[in-house]
Parts: C-alpha cells; structure tokens; sequence
C-alpha cells in the first residue's frame, strides 16, 4: 500500500507540472505578460485604413518588439483612425521624423505597427505625434484593383 501511495503523489506531481507548464505556455501564446507593461511612453499615429490591426498588436522597429497598439479610435472631424502606441521606455531615442506603417507578418499573419527612424537628432517623448504614416495595405483593394486593370485592358482593339 505505500508504494502505491509513493507513487500516485508522483504522478499527481508530474500533472500539476504538466499543467503548469501549459498555463506558461497559454500567458506567453496570449501575450497577457504584455498587459502589465505599464512602464514607457505613448505615441499616437494616424491612418487612413489600419485593415485588421488590434489593440496589443506589436509595434516594431528593425523587426525587434518595441512596444504595443493601447488604443484604436475613430476622429470623427478628420476621418481617420488615430492609433495610440505605447513604446518602452529604454527605446526613448526615436527621432522626431520616424516613419509608422502597418505590415502583415507573412501572408496571412498578424498585423503590426513598423516604425522606420529617420535622421533627426531631436527624439519623440511621452504624447508626441508620429507624422509620417503608410496605412495597412488592404489584399482585397489590391486584388480588386488588379482584377478591374486586367478586365480593361482586355477590352481594348
């Protein structure tokens, strides 16, 4: 009888790692970890067309993880979708000229915000504006476009 014991608390033990180890897993797939980045600053950039980009999508710069989209809202007076981003605090040298677009990683990936620095030498700090935007590029306008100049084209002597 004891070495049954003995060895239900090892398998007891093995699945509570087991389970443990998928709840690791579950925070670092879902970016929860994210959510308590509370220290760095805000920047806000606005698009004509942010296509599927969400709040806690990645902002990136160079391809390395700079910071995350807080916020998504609508300005009603000049119809375009004002992003807020809140970049890390030791990435505090962005020059005021960078540039923000948004990119698809891969084909059908996430959507994310790319900042490509310019060559100012004065920096962007808490609540600045990033002037320079590339809105999302939508596939459906660029197959629709694509499809209406090949059925033109076609119809020509």
């Amino acid at each position: 009888m004891p070495q049954s014991r003995a060895l239900e608390t090892v398998v007891g033990l093995f699945v509570a790692a087991g389970l443990g180890a998928l709840l690791v897993l579950a925070l670092q797939v879902s970016n929860v970890a994210a959510l308590t980045d509370r220290d760095g600053y805000e920047l806000q950039a606005r698009f004509e067309n942010v296509g599927g980009l969400k709040v806690r999508s990645p902002v990136k710069m160079g391809g390395v993880r700079i910071g995350r989209v807080t916020a998504i809202d609508y300005d009603q007076e000049r119809y375009e979708a004002v992003v807020t981003l809140r970049i890390d605090r030791r990435y505090d040298r962005i020059p005021v000229d960078t540039t923000a677009a948004i990119f698809t990683s891969g084909l059908l990936g996430e959507q994310y915000v790319a900042l490509e620095p310019g060559g100012e030498e004065e920096y962007l700090a808490d609540g600045d504006r990033i002037e320079l935007t590339q809105s999302a590029l939508v596939l459906e306008q660029v197959l629709g476009r694509f499809l209406f100049s090949q059925a033109a084209g076609e119809e020509g002597p």
